[in-house]
């Protein structure tokens, strides 16, 4: 593990859970060493989450010939070297969100890592919310029909003070603001419940001044399937914690989710009834995604519960050396949601509409 911070904790509790609760296993993970760049802080984490060692030199990681899985739960700046280098060494790599801090870098990463021919997940944790596996099985079913709507918005409200001194709000260290640590997440989930856009027309802002990286991203989207939407990120939504929300409308149905109410997905089926309006669908039926694992109907679970699907799913395609793809996001998944973000960064510049492009290995 590189990272012993929020993500580090986050990815390491996950960890210690699968083998119990993700029974059986597909393979049991042993934390054996954690970097960080903070020897005492670092030496603290691996005696709490139970690494054998600990190290502030993530090379000594990447040398360990035991270690057969690099985790990368550390700042955005250390997203390429340390992720491609373990790759190199053989080693199968997850890497958090933002793949790198701009599209260059995310595809530099994609390429080197896609070469080695190792597993590769790039951590985007909430397609592994039990409510939001629940809507992309009934978005693939063709429950909603054809889609023409979809909305999505990430608001957070702790950025609103200039004293914070944090890797965040250092353009180096980050890469963007509120665009690499929301707005990707936004994009994602987009790409992963409604395919690909096509087009964006949007822009950045800056609320504080002085400050290195944008506090705000807007955008109106285009997508391949013929549906338009929105896409919004800010860390200055005063009274909103966590608010991961979207809505999709289709001909058939409509799906609405907010991560604030993670076990719940908003459910409207056009039947004729409107005066229904939409029903509350509380996940946690013995049937529902990764529900066979837990408890029983109605004890919900929590945020740091994604982590447990989304490792345990990494776990299983080492273990049976299948794709990451299309449940879990590559690298591949990682640099396009870097090159959509990179877009509305250059509308807003330029005040106009980009196409969306990829680019190959």
């Amino acid at each position: 593990m590189l990272g012993y911070a929020f993500m580090g904790k986050a990815h390491s509790n996950a960890f210690h859970k699968i083998p119990y609760i993700m029974w059986p296993p597909p393979l049991e993970p042993k934390l054996i060493g954690i970097a960080g760049r903070n020897s005492e802080a670092v030496e603290e984490a691996a005696q709490r989450y139970g690494y054998e060692y600990a190290t502030d030199d993530w090379r000594k990681l990447v040398d360990d010939d035991r270690i057969g899985l690099f985790d990368n739960g550390g700042p955005n700046a250390l997203h390429a070297e340390p992720t491609i280098a373990a790759a190199q060494a053989g080693k199968h790599v997850v890497c958090e969100k933002p793949l790198g801090r701009d599209a260059n870098e995310s595809y530099e990463i994609w390429q080197a890592v896609a070469a080695t021919g190792v597993k590769h997940l790039c951590a985007f944790n909430y397609r592994f919310v039990p409510a939001i596996r629940l809507a992309w099985e009934m978005i693939q079913a063709g429950e909603l029909g054809e889609v023409r709507h979809f909305r999505a918005r990430y608001l957070q409200d702790w950025g609103d003070d200039p004293s914070l001194d944090t890797w965040r709000f250092d353009a180096n260290a980050a890469g963007s603001g509120a665009i690499g640590d929301l707005l990707t997440h936004v994009v994602d989930l987009a790409r992963f419940l409604n395919g690909e856009p096509v087009s964006v027309q949007g822009f950045a802002h800056t609320f504080l001044p002085g400050r290195q990286v944008d506090d705000a991203a807007e955008a109106a989207v285009e997508f391949a399937n013929g549906s338009v939407g929105t896409f919004e990120a800010t860390r200055f939504a005063h009274g909103l914690r966590n608010a991961l929300q979207w809505e999709i409308n289709g001909t058939k149905a409509s799906l609405a989710f907010d991560m604030e109410r993670l076990n719940e997905l908003q459910v409207f089926r056009n039947d004729g009834d409107r005066a229904r309006g939409f029903k509350t669908v509380l996940v946690s039926e013995g049937d529902h995604p990764f529900w066979a694992n837990w408890w029983p109907p109605g004890h919900i679970i929590g945020w740091g519960d994604t982590f447990v699907h989304e490792l345990e799913h990494m776990l299983r395609c080492i273990a049976e050396d299948t794709d990451v793809a299309p449940l879990g996001a590559t690298f591949e998944d990682g640099y396009r949601a870097s090159e959509i973000c990179d877009a509305v960064v250059r509308s807003g510049e330029s005040g106009q509409r980009e196409q969306i492009a990829y680019r190959d290995l």
